[in-house]
């Protein structure tokens, strides 16, 4: 039996300075801060395997949003690797897009935005935990079948990841967004045996970029 890894990989910090919440807009792009990021994505998925050969990964594919697909590219660059484009890896669908989220001046201020905060569960502003799941899984298991026994690396968006990680480890998807344990450059790492998941992985390559980086919940 096959052993294969497929990383869900978020991308690095984005130059937002409005703290839009910007879903799938386009022309949103990595910050400085968010370079570097990538950079060192690339750095760690090309450092040796814990028996110090190379790391087996067969393909990079990101979600062709441009903050996606600039942190991917060091990483395929980095591997001799082309890089893919995945419509199912994209950020999730989000009512407040384009919004600043929040009360003093964000768009809770407004009553007539109340009505789409009723259900977290679906959730009620935007795109379902379960479709999210059900794309993202759709994705892996592609790239679990074309890296079978080597590893594949995903640039994805933070609520897609999460949500798949909770849905992997059975956990519910209701959750406080402040708590997800999944950081600007992070790596979700799905464990395979076979077609089997067998286990979830986390680590943070670009932890010491992390303080006093600007993180808008679901970005």
């Amino acid at each position: 039996m096959s052993s294969t890894t497929v990383h869900l990989v978020r991308h690095g910090e984005v130059h937002n300075p409005e703290g839009i919440l910007y879903g799938r807009l386009p022309g949103y792009r990595l910050s400085e801060r968010g370079e570097a990021m990538a950079q060192r994505l690339a750095e760690h998925f090309t450092s040796p395997a814990d028996d110090g050969a190379p790391r087996p990964i067969a393909l990079v594919v990101a979600s062709p949003l441009e903050r996606a697909q600039q942190t991917a590219t060091p990483v395929a660059e980095a591997l001799g690797l082309e890089l893919g484009a995945d419509e199912r890896l994209i950020e999730a669908g989000n009512y407040f897009q384009g919004m600043t989220f929040g009360v003093g001046d964000g768009s809770l201020r407004h009553v007539r935005h109340w009505p789409r905060l009723w259900n977290p569960w679906r959730p009620s502003w935007g795109e379902a935990y379960r479709e999210q799941v059900a794309r993202m899984m759709g994705a892996v298991h592609d790239a679990r079948a074309k890296a079978e026994g080597r590893e594949a690396v995903l640039v994805s968006h933070q609520l897609p990841i999460w949500v798949t990680r909770l849905a992997a480890e059975k956990r519910p998807f209701i959750h406080d967004p402040r708590k997800r344990e999944c950081s600007l450059a992070s790596v979700t790492s799905l464990h395979f045996e076979g077609d089997r998941l067998a286990r979830v992985s986390y680590a943070e390559p670009a932890k010491d970029l992390l303080p006093g980086a600007k993180q808008v919940p679901g970005a």
